[in-house]
């Protein structure tokens, strides 16, 4: 029953090939130079590059669950060159950003190479990503989107404008008129990749305990319900589950995503709405929406979300649950050819939002503790970045990362409750209207465009 309940986790979950079965927990006291919170992404890519950098160094991992259990094992899919909070930290240091935007589009060649020395087979298809205007608005706002990657320094070759035939030939929605694409991003199955990683690891000597959540975050250690880590550093790699430490309840908020999955496509479908090399495709909404073609023939899409009062994190949704119909009007909105077509899987997960919406990495020397996370749902590139730069942080390697715009200091906190549930609903408020005023074709309101950007960084 333990595998069965893992597996209903979402439909990444339900179709990797291992058996999902846990990892022994930690039952005992265990001497180590580096522990790490978290077994996903931004844990396991830490643990990976310290044992690349340093073979000898003693590294183990802790998890509440199993490896890949939350947003990492959920997302949908996408390796991108991007990362959330980017135009903000060009307008603080320009030259910073270019760099920080150049290593993120190399990390997507990076975590490519990773994979096939490791032999993970994650499904990867690098076939880019479309950002397609569904309305004039949308049209101007991918534009301006295009205008950035030119002021950052983005060549044609990795990010240019579509004509809406162009466009049609990578993706057929209802309505196109045109769209910006993005080459450095690929489509996977981010399950298959983070469990594959968590193998590759344990290859190099890393020890992961599943099952063993950290209950305090001590100075040179971390406690679990059975153990202890004793260590000269302590990484905190939780992201959208950082709320369930003592003492971290407000670092980051976790805001969950909702998936559907549609069962395999005939061919006729594929032929109607395009998907041509597995291509990644979204719209300029706020309400972020996000879709990929499976190397199973589905079509694997999200949007929406919801924050909880009190951070309070879900793990599974009912079938039934509003938000998925509503996930589900918004995909047959852009292939109404879809509808009738069996919906097999609908599953949600937390993501990690900072304050600043800005991710963040670095190490407290005095205390010993490291971080990384924050990535607002762009985490699958961005936390090979921030493992990477981590390790080289923690190993004190001088290095070009090691003093890019995401090193930071620790990430600032969120207000109390009610306030954050009161604010973060506003924003979504904010979100919905602007997004329906610019799907009917209506220019952006200029006091509230103004008021949601002041407070979500792009």
């Amino acid at each position: 029953m333990t595998s069965a309940r893992f597996r209903s986790q979402s439909f990444w979950h339900d179709t990797v090939p291992d058996p999902l079965e846990p990892r022994p927990a930690l039952t005992s006291e265990i001497d180590v130079d580096v522990a790490i919170v978290g077994a996903g992404f931004t844990g396991l890519w830490t643990a990976y590059y310290l044992k690349e950098l340093q073979p000898g160094l003693r590294v183990a991992v802790v998890e509440a669950e199993i490896a890949g259990f939350g947003a990492s094992g959920r997302n949908g899919g996408w390796c991108l060159g991007t990362l959330a909070g980017i135009g903000n930290l060009y307008e603080s240091d320009p030259e910073g950003a270019i760099r920080l935007q150049h290593e993120l589009f190399d990390t997507v060649d990076e975590i490519e190479r990773v994979c096939a020395h490791e032999n993970i087979d994650c499904h990867w298809a690098r076939g880019g990503n479309v950002t397609v205007a569904t309305s004039a608005p949308f049209r101007e706002q991918a534009l301006e989107e295009l205008d950035f990657w030119r002021r950052i320094g983005v060549e044609e070759k990795d990010a240019r404008w579509l004509e809406p035939d162009e466009c049609a030939d990578l993706v057929r929605t209802r309505t196109n008129l045109g769209g910006v694409y993005l080459a450095p991003v690929a489509a996977l199955h981010p399950a298959r990749l983070v469990r594959g990683l968590a193998e590759a690891v344990e290859r190099r000597g890393v020890a992961i305990y599943e099952c063993s959540p950290a209950v305090e975050l001590a100075r040179q250690g971390v406690v679990t319900p059975e153990g202890r880590l004793r260590a000269d550093v302590v990484v905190r790699a939780t992201e959208g589950y950082t709320r369930t430490i003592p003492g971290q309840e407000r670092v980051l908020i976790p805001v969950h995503s909702m998936m559907v999955a549609t069962e395999p496509l005939p061919d006729r479908v594929w032929d109607e709405i395009g998907f041509t090399d597995r291509v990644t495709f979204g719209d300029p909404r706020r309400n972020t929406t996000y879709g990929q073609r499976t190397a199973d023939g589905r079509l694997a899409f999200g949007c929406r979300g919801a924050y909880y009062f009190g951070s309070k994190i879900r793990d599974r949704f009912s079938p039934d649950d509003p938000l998925f119909g509503e996930v589900q009007d918004v995909l047959e909105s852009f292939f109404p050819v879809l509808r009738g077509h069996l919906i097999t899987h609908r599953w949600g997960g937390a993501l990690g939002i900072p304050r600043s919406w800005t991710p963040s990495v670095g190490i407290d020397r005095e205390s010993g503790l490291g971080w990384a996370g924050g990535y607002v749902g762009e985490g699958v590139g961005a936390a090979n970045l921030a493992g990477h730069t981590l390790a080289e942080l923690i190993l004190e390697h001088d290095t070009h990362r090691v003093d890019l715009p995401l090193v930071g200091s620790q990430l600032a906190t969120w207000e109390p409750e009610p306030l954050r549930y009161m604010g973060y609903a506003a924003l979504t408020r904010f979100a919905e209207a602007l997004d329906d005023a610019n799907l009917n074709g209506r220019p952006t309101p200029r006091l509230r465009g103004a008021i949601y950007d002041r407070f979500v960084r792009k």
